[in-house]
């Protein structure tokens, strides 16, 4: 059984549907709750559209999608690529107001120690996102894996055939270690789909939204986050069913 569907709405992506701004996001993350999902990963933007970890969009759009969608789980980014200064990021985040429920946290990023420490001392739960072989090994050295939410398993590869095998050798690690999390997978591209079958068969949360792709299973255009969701959500009901 799938344990959760989360929606990405948002990131760097480039497509008309792709919501930026406090409003829009709130509104694309309720239509994606509507159409079946169950934890919200969102990206901040700042007025001119770019991506930022400053506190105050950030809090403009907990607020507002907090407002729109009561009760569901919000993670916001950390991703060091949108503040690439460790100790600038660290600033930042130490500066945030109003908090996400949970974030998510690159092992492989430089200073994400320092950013789970601070935040798991206010209260943010923190999902260890995995991307690499070399991710799931520098995880595995660190222990204290109960601190974690979740683990976020993210093979990113395009192709499907190399993004499943990445998957399989990064959940092998985690199994020889006996981690014990609960497991969130996603890939990119036409790969995300196949990723999330395989999820779904396995009984692991799932991804889907603009930040992961822009195309349904059968290579059509998307039109909205919701749509995604919405095709997610089937994956997940044919995988109970089955």
């Amino acid at each position: 059984m799938v344990t959760h569907l989360q929606a990405a709405p948002n990131g760097d992506v480039d497509h008309p549907a792709m919501p930026r701004t406090p409003d829009e996001i709130a509104r694309d993350a309720a239509a994606c709750v509507r159409a079946g999902a169950t934890l919200l990963h969102l990206h901040a933007f700042d007025d001119d559209g770019v991506e930022t970890l400053a506190p105050a969009p950030v809090a403009r759009l907990l607020r507002a999608v907090r407002a729109a969608c009561p009760g569901i789980p919000v993670n916001l980014t950390t991703f060091a690529a949108i503040v690439p200064d460790p100790a600038e990021r660290l600033r930042l985040i130490d500066s945030w107001t109003d908090l996400p429920d949970l974030v998510a946290a690159n092992q492989g990023e430089d200073g994400i120690d320092d950013v789970s420490e601070l935040l798991a001392r206010r209260g943010v739960g923190i999902e260890a996102c995995v991307l690499s072989v070399d991710d799931v090994h520098t995880f595995l050295r660190r222990g204290g894996w109960s601190r974690f939410a979740r683990l976020v398993v993210e093979p990113l590869e395009p192709g499907p055939e190399d993004a499943v095998a990445l998957a399989v050798e990064m959940e092998e690690a985690l199994a020889a270690e006996d981690v014990g999390l609960p497991e969130l997978h996603h890939g990119v591209g036409a790969a995300s789909w196949t990723i999330m079958r395989r999820a779904a068969a396995r009984g692991h949360g799932m991804r889907t939204g603009l930040e992961d792709t822009t195309a349904l299973e059968d290579g059509s255009a998307v039109t909205s986050n919701a749509q995604l969701v919405a095709a997610a959500t089937e994956i997940a009901r044919s995988a109970r069913v089955g």
